[in-house]
C-alpha cells in the first residue's frame, strides 16, 4: 500500500524540519481532512518560523474565520498584508485585502 501524501510530507519534514513549503503543504493536507486543530498547529508554526511565507496568512486567516476567531483572523490578514506589500507580492496583498474587507463587512460590489 502506498503511503498517504500526508505521511510522505511528514517524512520529508523530519529530514528538513525548517522547510516552509513542507509545513504549508502539511497544513493544507490537514485542511483537506478537516483536521482543523492540526492545520492550525502547522500554520501557526509556519508564521512563527518563517513570517515571510506570504501564502500562509490567507489560509490561516480563513481557518481562524472557520473557527469563529474573528480577532485572530483580522490580525492575521493585517500582518499578511504588511508582509505581502513589503515583499512586493501585490496579488497576495490584494487577496488578503479582499479577505479582510469581507471579514469587516466592507464588501464592495457593483450591481
Amino acid at each position: 500500500m502506498q503511503p498517504s501524501r500526508l505521511t510522505q510530507l511528514q517524512t520529508f519534514l523530519e529530514n528538513e524540519p525548517n522547510d516552509s513549503f513542507l509545513k504549508y503543504a502539511i497544513a493544507t493536507e490537514y485542511l483537506k481532512l478537516n483536521d482543523l486543530d492540526e492545520a492550525l498547529k502547522y500554520f501557526t508554526d509556519l508564521v512563527k518560523s518563517d513570517e515571510s511565507y506570504v501564502g500562509t496568512y490567507y489560509h490561516l486567516g480563513k481557518l481562524y474565520e472557520k473557527l469563529e476567531q474573528r480577532e485572530n483572523a483580522e490580525t492575521t490578514y493585517r500582518k499578511g498584508l504588511l508582509v505581502a506589500r513589503k515583499a512586493s507580492k501585490m496579488h497576495a496583498a490584494s487577496e488578503l485585502q479582499q479577505a479582510l474587507n469581507s471579514l469587516l463587512g466592507l464588501d464592495y460590489e457593483d450591481d
